[in-house]
């Protein structure tokens, strides 16, 4: 069976994902009124089942929201021992490797991934497991705060496949790993 691993993230100028202190207002510094979703429904229709770490977990349920996701949701903690009774048919605790993670996933019939979470990108990364990266880059520098990126064994050689502008101000670059 064919899978895929797919990151879809927003970062700022100089690479961070989430400020110093986790925040996160700044992904919402552009106006849209429309409600350009910028792709995300697009990818949501394209993947089976997202996997995030347990810090971006307990962003999400810390919202006051309801739960956003209709997919299924594999949350990576080695400290985190059960979820929200309101989610036990909606997420699902792993722990293990990168790899021991995905069979355990591909397992139960999830096969297109949507890869969520700093620490989980980058581990992904290490591991060459991402297929496709979809990151929109929004015009501020946050000067410190969580990295997209880190350091990597080797370096992973990716094709651009399209770049567009959303809100006349985000812009959205897409790469699919050279294999």
């Amino acid at each position: 069976m064919k899978t895929k691993n797919i990151v879809f993230i927003g970062k700022s100028l100089d690479g961070f994902i989430a400020g110093k202190n986790g925040e996160l207002d700044w992904l919402e510094m552009i106006p849209n009124p429309g409600q350009n979703d910028m792709g995300y429904h697009a990818l949501m229709d394209e993947i089976n089942a997202i996997v995030m770490g347990k810090t971006t977990f307990e962003t999400v349920i810390g919202f006051d929201i309801q739960w956003p996701y209709k997919k299924h949701v594999f949350v990576l903690s080695h400290s985190l021992k059960e979820v929200p009774k309101d989610l036990n048919n909606k997420v699902t605790l792993l722990q293990g490797d990168e790899n021991e993670i995905l069979k355990t996933i591909h397992s139960k019939g999830f096969y297109n991934l949507y890869i969520d979470g700093g620490k989980v990108i980058q581990n992904f990364l290490a591991e060459d497991l991402i297929d496709e990266l979809r990151i929109s880059t929004l015009p501020i520098l946050l000067g410190d705060g969580v990295p997209l990126f880190d350091v990597l064994p080797k370096s992973l050689e990716f094709t651009h496949i399209k770049t567009e502008v959303f809100l006349n101000e985000i812009v959205q670059s897409c790469y699919k790993r050279k294999r």
